[in-house]
């Protein structure tokens, strides 16, 4: 994979994390923000 395509992979599940984020903070769903944001620690997206 080149570097752009990398970087974009990345920019790619760091936009999908933060809509997913962004939902589950405005549902009030705690249990959720908290596993993805264990995932963006995983992915080093944090």
């Amino acid at each position: 994979m080149s570097a752009n395509a990398g970087q974009a992979y990345q920019d790619s599940l760091r936009k999908n994390l933060e809509h997913r984020l962004e939902v589950a903070r405005n549902q009030g769903n705690q249990k959720l923000v908290e596993q993805l944001e264990k995932e963006a620690t995983y992915l080093h997206l944090k």
